[in-house]
């Protein structure tokens, strides 16, 4: 055996532990998220998806299905679905544009309102308190690891989630 092919071999190896250990972490989060979102659930009646768009929509104020769906990353219509299923319980509300009917709106009702100041983190108090411990330049280092492994696992074909976005920064 060459010595090319016994380093061929080893990379090989070095490789598929690498991608193995990606996969396994990837899980772990998958798992945590699925726990959190069910936690949420037992919680305060909503799933972590739903959270999010009502956290989403207390920071954005009146606003678009697109806009919001953007801002969340994702499809409009898991967020038409999710807002359906909110307005449903009355913590949103919808309505047509007086300008141009074609574009609805959606703001949060008084209901929604006192549900997202009550609301835990969509991750969790302790990941949010985890992270927010950890020193500025390891979170964005994260966050950009995070974005990076996002973008490879996006469909090909696909713009990159982190196309034409500032670097994010959490110093606030």
């Amino acid at each position: 055996m060459s010595s090319d092919k016994t380093t061929d071999k080893a990379a090989d190896w070095f490789r598929n532990e690498e991608l193995r250990a990606v996969e396994k972490s990837i899980r772990r989060i998958v798992r945590a998220n699925d726990v959190q979102s069910k936690a949420l659930a037992k919680q305060i009646g909503l799933t972590a998806a739903q959270l999010v768009i009502l956290k989403a929509t207390a920071a954005l104020g009146e606003v678009t299905t697109t806009v919001l769906s953007a801002h969340v990353d994702l499809s409009p219509a898991t967020v038409i679905t999710i807002l359906d299923n909110l307005e449903s319980r009355h913590l949103v509300e919808r309505y047509r544009s007086r300008h141009d009917r074609r574009v609805v709106h959606t703001r949060l009702t008084p209901e929604g309102e006192a549900l997202v100041r009550r609301a835990p983190e969509p991750m969790g108090d302790a990941f949010a308190h985890r992270l927010a411990g950890l020193d500025e330049e390891r979170r964005n280092q994260l966050i950009a690891a995070l974005a990076a492994i996002a973008d490879m696992m996006a469909p090909p074909g696909g713009a990159p989630a982190s196309a034409g976005r500032a670097k994010t920064t959490l110093s606030h």
